[in-house]
């Protein structure tokens, strides 16, 4: 089984690419995160047509996640809990081929100090405690998304060029080890150990050309998830494609 996380920026602007990345890698599974568009105008009868189900809570302009499968999926939570005047579409999950999948679009935080920033380790905070929930499911449990976290420094080009950016602080890579602590693996890092593999490059300052990426998207996986892992990598040449999103989509494969 594969599964993938793929942060698209915009569903109109990148449905071409979305298309041609799922033609080609066939993703049993596929969290989307930044999808930018309102539920009911989410392309479902197209992505039907392209053999996917489609689970999507969306938000005009910003934000939005979805999960796309080849079997039927079962929404189990829409909305990260803990906050109830929280009306960000960051968070979806659903039961999907005996797993538990969530797709997670955390909250980028800048600038910081401020408030964003005080939202995103909030946000943290709230994804930790429902996590801990899942922990105790009796089935693989994979959190999928765009975390908005660079969790090591050879996970970045260059360490200083991203020195107070809120993807680097302290507090958002302590709050991300906080899950790891709390018994998730990192699956990339877990199969590429001495990290140097990237997820994101900039639209700017010629970013792609020169490979000065970063890895931000990440997928966590339960200890019954990560007993399945067999492989994790990003595909990396979709990033290359004409309109691309600035993100690559990253993936798992599990064993039956």
């Amino acid at each position: 089984m594969r599964i993938a996380t793929y942060n698209i920026n915009g569903t109109n602007a990148r449905l071409p690419r979305l298309l041609e990345w799922l033609a080609e890698y066939k993703p049993d599974i596929a969290c989307l995160q930044e999808i930018k568009i309102q539920t009911e105008n989410f392309p479902v009868e197209t992505l039907n047509a392209a053999g996917y189900h489609c689970l999507v809570h969306g938000q005009k302009g910003f934000n939005g996640v979805a999960i796309l499968s080849r079997e039927p999926a079962t929404e189990t939570q829409r909305g990260l809990p803990g906050d109830d005047l929280d009306d960000h579409s960051r968070y979806l999950e659903a039961e999907v081929a005996g797993v538990r999948v969530a797709s997670i679009y955390l909250p980028n935080g800048n600038p910081q100090p401020g408030p964003k920033f005080d939202y995103k380790l909030a946000w943290f905070d709230r994804l930790a405690v429902h996590a801990a929930t899942l922990l105790d499911r009796a089935q693989p449990v994979i959190l999928a998304g765009d975390y908005n976290v660079v969790p090591h420094d050879d996970d970045i080009w260059s360490p200083i060029a991203l020195a107070g950016d809120a993807l680097m602080q302290p507090e958002s890579r302590a709050a991300y080890r906080r899950l790891l602590w709390a018994g998730w693996t990192d699956a990339v890092r877990s199969i590429h150990p001495n990290g140097r593999i990237w997820t994101f490059w900039d639209y700017q300052a010629g970013a792609w050309h020169q490979d000065h990426g970063f890895r931000i998207d990440h997928l966590l996986l339960s200890p019954l998830a990560a007993d399945r892992l067999v492989d994790a990598g990003v595909d990396k040449a979709v990033r290359g494609e004409e309109k691309a999103s600035d993100h690559a989509p990253t993936w798992i494969t599990l064993r039956s």
